[in-house]
């Protein structure tokens, strides 16, 4: 009976681990953020609740460059379903030699690391939202993937203390080119 338990929990930590960076180390196109994240963009999305319902839906345009250190910034405009509008700026400091970059925003609570492989890129990081009076920190698990060289999907699962909150799903495509 010991050794059922024992297989039982294995089998559901093995479950909870989700996908790796390296189950797309072959797919293409390879997700190199320097050239998509070069010039206009803009996403389509929306957030969804722990039960899967649409609770917000919003468009962004995304002014993409680099400044004078080199790094890439995001610099993005939100423009939610309720009328409102909100700003974030990333800033991705490429790590020389690898496929991995610093990211941090004006409404992330430090800074992550985040990686690229095949047509994939992950980061997960700390974001503050607005609550009642104030505002609380998540965990978002980000996840892109480069559909061609002109489109990339977006999924975001959202938690607080390991417990699911919802989860926002975006298309971003380069315009302009």
């Amino acid at each position: 009976m010991r050794a059922l338990w024992i297989l039982l929990i294995s089998l559901g930590l093995t479950a909870c681990a989700g996908q790796s960076l390296r189950d797309y180390q072959d797919q293409h196109p390879q997700f190199d953020i320097e050239t998509f994240f070069d010039g206009q963009l803009m996403a389509y999305g929306a957030v969804f609740d722990n039960r899967g319902r649409v609770t917000r839906r919003f468009t962004a345009e995304i002014d993409a460059f680099r400044d004078q250190d080199n790094n890439i910034i995001l610099d993005e405009i939100f423009y939610w379903s309720d009328g409102s509008q909100e700003t974030r700026v990333w800033q991705l400091t490429p790590k020389e030699g690898s496929n991995c970059f610093i990211a941090e925003a004006n409404d992330t609570k430090g800074s992550t690391t985040g990686c690229t492989t095949g047509n994939a890129l992950n980061m997960k990081y700390q974001l503050w939202l607005p609550w009642r009076d104030g505002r609380i920190s998540v965990t978002m698990d980000d996840w892109m993937y480069l559909i061609d060289d002109q489109r990339l999907l977006n999924r975001t699962r959202i938690s607080k203390f390991g417990f699911g909150l919802g989860e926002v799903v975006l298309w971003i495509e380069r315009v302009g080119d």
